[in-house]
């Protein structure tokens, strides 16, 4: 066989070299879209940035609890420790699926964030999870992954999970 055709005699050069940005939170949805990738879209020599921009949202809603700096406090407090486990969790991910390359925490919006990262990393791709939300919740909020689509310079990847469905007709038997 001509050595132009044998790719397992090649060594992976710099130019063979991907980047890919995956998008993580803390759900089941993420975590998903990464085992996606090192299950369907990974190859050797990838380098993987994980992109995690926490949300604070959760923590300003309530503004009677903004009232007491303590209580600011022990959210914020909370919300960090939540955010090193996630990095942990993932850095442990990484090792054990062999993949190179790290995990970036940015600040802001997270649509613009993730796009932005994708950008400064000259990514070659960029994949997420998607929550799935209902047409109107999308239009009002709007959604992480609908922004990656319509913002980022190089192919998204939404990673949507289908729950399992029981089948129970009788003409499958």
């Amino acid at each position: 066989m001509p050595d132009h055709l044998r790719w397992e005699n090649k060594k992976i050069t710099m130019s063979d070299r991907r980047t890919i940005v995956i998008a993580i939170d803390d759900s089941f949805h993420s975590e998903f879209a990464f085992d996606f990738y090192v299950n369907n879209v990974h190859k050797d020599g990838d380098r993987i940035v994980l992109v995690h921009v926490p949300e604070y949202s959760h923590i300003l809603s309530t503004s009677s609890l903004l009232t007491d700096p303590t209580i600011v406090s022990d959210l914020l407090k909370d919300n960090e420790e939540r955010i090193h486990e996630l990095i942990e969790k993932y850095s442990v991910k990484m090792k054990d699926s062999h993949l190179s390359g790290h995990v970036k925490q940015q600040c802001g919006k997270p649509g613009e964030a993730i796009v932005e990262t994708a950008k400064e990393e000259g990514a070659a791709m960029l994949i997420l999870g998607t929550r799935g939300m209902g047409l109107i919740r999308r239009t009002l909020t709007g959604s992480v992954s609908d922004y990656c689509l319509h913002h980022a310079d190089v192919p998204v990847l939404v990673c949507r999970h289908k729950p399992h469905i029981k089948h129970t007709s009788d003409h499958h038997s």
